[in-house]
């Protein structure tokens, strides 16, 4: 249940941004079989970011000392304060998409560059504190919250007030996130009591 937990949060952290460009995605769609071709873009260029970050997570569990990993919460923390302080504007994001035929790829593409930095920031770490074991449970849930974004930022393409709200608040929910999560990882893997 923890690692399910880490999972959703640190999902919900690095995507509650993507779920603007999702609704952007989403409302420029013209038959409905491209739904689905966005699902399967977003599929593909979540699936490089987790690979990515659970080779680069499983390299580092052969540091000796679980402290010196938890050093890498320093990451979303710092990503959490770039967030608070920064003026990021996605309207680049549909024009982007607009410009090719190739949606899958497009999306794909969009996804591991909107996301890349943050996803890597977030993932690395979490993957990098988990057992062998856990990873099944930790790509089923990926796999899972993606369809969910995917769903609700297709719905919120359809409303337009909701879109307006998340726009608005979405900095400071992922900001939030993502220092709680920076802050579990200091603290789990004993970096803080280390130091103390």
């Amino acid at each position: 249940m923890k690692t399910i937990l880490l999972t959703i949060a640190a999902y919900c952290s690095t995507s509650i941004d993507y779920l603007i460009i999702l609704t952007i995605l989403f409302s420029g769609i013209k038959t409905k079989n491209q739904r689905w071709v966005i699902y399967w873009g977003d599929f593909l260029g979540t699936s490089v970011l987790i690979g990515v970050s659970l080779l680069f997570g499983l390299v580092l569990n052969f540091v000796p000392d679980e402290w010196i990993l938890g050093l890498l919460g320093i990451i979303p923390i710092i990503f959490g304060i770039k967030i608070l302080i920064s003026n990021d504007d996605d309207s680049e994001v549909s024009a982007q998409f607009s410009k090719n035929n190739h949606i899958v790829m497009n999306v794909a593409i969009i996804t591991v560059t909107s996301c890349g930095a943050d996803n890597l920031g977030i993932y690395i770490p979490v993957f990098s504190q988990i057992n062998i074991s856990e990873i099944p449970i930790m790509l089923i849930t990926f796999f899972i919250m993606m369809s969910i974004f995917c769903y609700i930022g297709y719905l919120i393409s359809k409303a337009p007030g909701i879109s307006s709200i998340l726009d608005r608040w979405q900095k400071y929910i992922t900001s939030s996130i993502y220092i709680i999560i920076g802050s579990y990882i200091l603290f789990e893997s004993g970096t803080i009591s280390h130091f103390i």
